[in-house]
């Protein structure tokens, strides 16, 4: 997790005091005698993070190489030292790009704010300039953290559909980061830049699929009273990706397959087709080809999807990826939420390289999250996450059945229902540690199965930070399902609160 640090200095005794001051804080570094070796380690060693230029050295001066270095890697901080020279020369080398500057020799204290303020910043354009592109659909696989060995395949994979305009199927367990693969495959085509349109199936209500889907015309139903593109229309041109496209009704299903073979959607009510140029990627958490042989999905359907399947690994497979999600997570959120957490220490990180992340990278990134607004110190410590450190099961002790309580008639019965409600319980818990779903009233009868149902709910959302693909997948129901019974327990406004 250490940042490594490259100091220029032709003084070898000045080079031995800085690396020595710097080392000390937990950084790693280089070492270069002139502006050449300076620029030639910047070539060569792609995990410098900040340098720390001398200004006056023979040969290629500080203010040459600092030219160079920020032609070859602009975002890279780049401080500059000085022993002598007036301020016009430093202000020569704050307008080339300098971050920073301080004039030798300087306390290690000036040093380590020097060298934190700068990597601070250059974590903050990264995290702008990332967002950006992000909202341009600029993004690509340069992007996306996947160090890890089985991340390759996945990314070759990408890049080879990024080629071609080919429907792409992306599957894995839910919060892998299908969608930012399915982000990077547009940003590396030639549809980079164009419009890259989101359509979550299993949160559209039925009677709603077809219009948000190919839109409508005004006076198509009741409540249409203006017309509406559609997700097809808006995302002409570019890229239309259908997540948890298993949640799709069949009926729907039929009316898709027309889509993708004639190029073309009715809108409801419209007259005439209306014809769109759109490259699909679709990605589900389930077996498609399972919900085929069940007769819940079309044949038809999976096969015209099911052109180039990407598998995307869960977490727990790509472990090596993890130090570097931490530490991108932090920056965005040091950002977002005006924090100043420098990163984790090595007790967290082998608490959360241990963990096995049933929830993948939403997860982490939620977890992290959680952390930083509770971290009191530079660095994140176990404590900082409660729902890893501190597991403990669900339910409550007293859930079991009271002594002395009186029992229905069919016992066994009564039994199954609370192992299986136990298990769904136990299941929804993933790894938090949240107030329990009881199963007994205050006179130890058993609650309505629509009151635990409605408390089970409300404790997912919360849970899983109201990730509702999440939510669903732990409750074992879809999310069409999941959705009409936030309707039935006036949940919906706490789901769309996030918890």
């Amino acid at each position: 997790m250490g940042k490594t640090i490259l100091i220029v200095d032709d003084d070898p005794a000045q080079r031995r005091l800085l690396q020595a001051a710097v080392e000390r804080n937990g950084f790693h570094t280089r070492t270069a005698e002139n502006g050449v070796q300076a620029v030639e380690a910047v070539d060569r060693h792609a995990d410098i993070d900040a340098v720390m230029l001398d200004l006056v050295m023979p040969g290629m001066s500080g203010q040459e190489a600092l030219k160079e270095i920020r032609q070859r890697r602009p975002e890279l901080p780049c401080i500059v030292l000085t022993a002598s020279g007036g301020i016009d020369t430093v202000v020569q080398a704050m307008q080339a790009g300098a971050s920073d500057f301080f004039v030798k020799p300087a306390s290690p204290e000036r040093i380590l704010v020097s060298i934190r303020n700068a990597l601070e910043m250059s974590n903050l354009k990264t995290e702008v300039g990332r967002m950006k592109k992000r909202a341009s659909g600029q993004m690509s696989f340069e992007d996306m953290v996947a160090n890890a060995p089985v991340m390759a395949p996945v990314v070759r994979m990408g890049r080879r559909a990024a080629a071609s305009n080919i429907p792409v199927l992306i599957t894995g367990e839910s919060g892998v980061g299908k969608e930012l693969l399915a982000r990077a495959i547009q940003g590396a085509s030639e549809r980079a830049g164009r419009p890259f349109v989101t359509v979550n199936c299993g949160a559209i209500p039925e009677n709603l699929v077809e219009s948000i889907l190919f839109g409508h015309v005004k006076g198509a139903f009741t409540g249409a009273t203006d017309n509406h593109a559609g997700k097809f229309a808006e995302a002409n041109g570019g890229t239309l990706f259908l997540d948890e496209v298993g949640e799709l009704p069949l009926d729907m299903q039929v009316k898709l397959l027309r889509v993708l073979q004639e190029g073309e959607v009715d809108p409801v009510g419209g007259k005439r087709p209306l014809k769109v140029d759109v490259r699909i990627i679709s990605a589900t958490n389930k077996d498609l080809a399972k919900l085929v042989a069940d007769n819940k999905f079309r044949e038809d359907l999976y096969y015209r999807l099911n052109v180039f399947p990407i598998e995307a690994p869960p977490l727990r497979e790509r472990k090596e990826d993890i130090p570097t999600l931490v530490q991108r997570f932090i920056a965005r959120f040091n950002a977002e939420e005006g924090r100043n957490v420098r990163g984790a220490s090595e007790a967290t990180m082998q608490m959360l390289y241990d963990f096995d992340w049933p929830g993948n990278v939403r997860q982490l990134e939620n977890s992290v999250f959680r952390a930083v607004i509770l971290c009191e110190g530079e660095l994140l410590q176990p404590e900082d996450f409660p729902q890893i450190s501190g597991l403990k099961p669900l339910l409550a002790a007293n859930d079991t059945l009271p002594e002395g309580a009186p029992r229905a008639a069919n016992d066994h019965h009564v039994s199954a229902d609370h192992a299986a409600l136990s298990a769904v319980v136990a299941a929804a818990a993933a790894h938090e540690t949240p107030a329990p779903v009881s199963l007994y009233d205050d006179q130890g009868h058993l609650r309505a199965l629509e009151q635990v149902e409605r408390d089970l709910i409300e404790l997912a959302i919360d849970h899983y930070s109201g990730h509702m693909s999440e939510v669903a997948r732990r409750l074992g129901i879809g999310r069409s399902t999941l959705y009409r019974k936030l309707r039935e327990y006036g949940l919906e406004e706490k789901a769309a609160a996030g918890g």
